[in-house]
């Protein structure tokens, strides 16, 4: 097992990560930027680096940096945890050539799944579901239209390297898709570097179904059951539940079978997740994550696993600690991403934090940095913290995620709490009865009021 772990991330999921390798009795090293000097991972790590100025470009993101505290502090391994470097198929390489364990995937799955092109094709041979669409990368107008022709109207463009909602363009008919193809090329070239495009059918009410899975590496690959993450606004998960009310166990079972067969052709290492849409039944493919989530907790309050911890024991070639017999889901959880944002416009809310109370109680779970008299800084994502509830039955889980909402007191910024307590008294929200675009529907009729 490590000795020491470099936790190269911020947030909350860096003192998630801290959290587990204290349990294991492994030493953490917390670097961090200028702004996040008193950040919470940093107060409790063993050791503290700083690696630069407040901008990712500068610090989190800065690959020689983190690479040099790594080696001073003689850390025997890197966390990259969620965002940032998570998935830089560089970066882990690098990590491995100056003789240092990679807590993730291998750098060949990360490039392999990070390229939505090669992982659509890697989908079809290792015997995913896929949703109709573009062979591969398009050449032109001339092919895309001929391809949109033949798989039905309307159809969804994306960027190769894209990701968190951006490089995506709608056309609803052949004289639109020109257009739409030279805009997506033109925003995946400014954002990502990279101008492949390519073209899917676009559902019209899928739900988001992802699985979370954790392969040793070997062969072996076991499956924690699927998450719904169906409610979100611009591409962006708000809320997460776990199992989903739109899958019956014949489906799940279907689906957890058939991803982790897939995956372990590839021998998959570490955490990852499989994400789909799912309409009339079907599952469709749509990409794989090769990290950990935010929404891991959900996973972990129904299987009862702690998913960091068995993802260091499998980066420190340990074999798997159990079996997919052995994992036995229970019970329902959800997840609220609380943001630092305006509940109505969304307007960021960085500042100083004057008060601050989490819930507690059975089954009530609070993933947060934050605590009274930290300032929230302005340069980086706005998840502040994640409240996970677990209860016997989802209508359980609903009365008590009610009930830790009314608790919850984050003074001094704006958050994102009154907009999951109105949430929670819609009628679909509570009947389970919704798809990706209900939430931005629902906003759009709530800011007409």
């Amino acid at each position: 097992m490590f000795e020491k772990v470099l936790i190269a991330n911020r947030g909350e999921i860096a003192l998630r990560i801290h959290r587990a390798c204290r349990e294991m009795g492994i030493r953490t090293v917390a670097v961090h930027s200028t702004a996040d000097a008193d950040a919470m991972h940093v107060r409790l790590a063993d050791e503290s680096i700083c690696i630069g100025p407040p901008p990712s470009r500068d610090s989190y993101l800065n690959i020689p940096a983190i690479l040099s505290a790594a080696m001073i502090s003689g850390a025997d391994a890197v966390h990259p945890g969620i965002g940032f470097l998570s998935e830089n198929a560089t970066f882990a390489g690098m990590v491995e050539e100056h003789g240092l364990v990679f807590i993730g995937p291998s750098p060949e799955h990360i490039r392999l799944m990070g390229d939505k092109v090669r992982a659509k094709e890697a989908a079809i041979e290792i015997g995913l579901p896929v949703v109709p669409g573009s062979p591969g990368a398009l050449r032109d107008a001339t092919e895309a239209v001929a391809v949109a022709r033949d798989i039905g109207f309307p159809v969804l463009l994306k960027a190769a390297a894209g990701g968190g909602g951006r490089g995506m363009k709608i056309a609803q008919s052949a004289e639109e898709l020109p257009q739409a193809l030279s805009t997506c090329r033109a925003e995946a070239k400014a954002a990502f570097g990279d101008d492949t495009v390519y073209l899917e059918k676009l559902l019209v009410q899928p739900r988001h179904i992802e699985l979370q899975v954790l392969g040793d590496g070997k062969g072996q690959v076991l499956h924690f059951g699927e998450r719904d993450c169906s409610l979100q606004r611009r591409h962006q998960k708000v809320l997460e539940e776990a199992p989903s009310p739109a899958l019956n166990e014949e489906a799940r079972e279907r689906i957890g079978g058939t991803v982790c067969r897939a995956l372990a052709k590839l021998k998959y290492r570490s955490a990852g997740t499989v994400e789909f849409l799912f309409e009339n039944g079907h599952f469709y493919f749509i990409e794989m994550n090769t990290r950990l989530q935010v929404e891991h907790p959900v996973s972990e309050m129904i299987s009862g696993v702690d998913l960091v911890r068995e993802q260091i024991r499998v980066a420190a070639d340990g074999p798997l600690g159990m079996t997919q017999a052995d994992i036995v889901l229970s019970g329902h959880a959800i997840e609220c991403r609380i943001n630092a944002e305006h509940p109505e416009t969304f307007a960021p809310s960085p500042g100083r934090i004057t008060d601050f109370h989490a819930p507690g109680g059975l089954g009530v779970r609070v993933d947060s940095a934050l605590y009274s008299g930290y300032t929230v800084p302005p340069y980086y994502d706005s998840l502040v913290a994640k409240l996970i509830v677990h209860g016997k039955s989802r209508n359980e889980c609903l009365m008590r995620l009610r009930r830790a909402l009314e608790e919850f007191v984050i003074g001094g910024i704006d958050t994102t709490i009154p907009l999951h307590q109105k949430l929670m008294s819609e009628g679909d929200v509570i009947n389970g009865d919704y798809h990706i675009h209900w939430l931005e529907h629902w906003l759009s009729e709530k800011s007409k009021d």
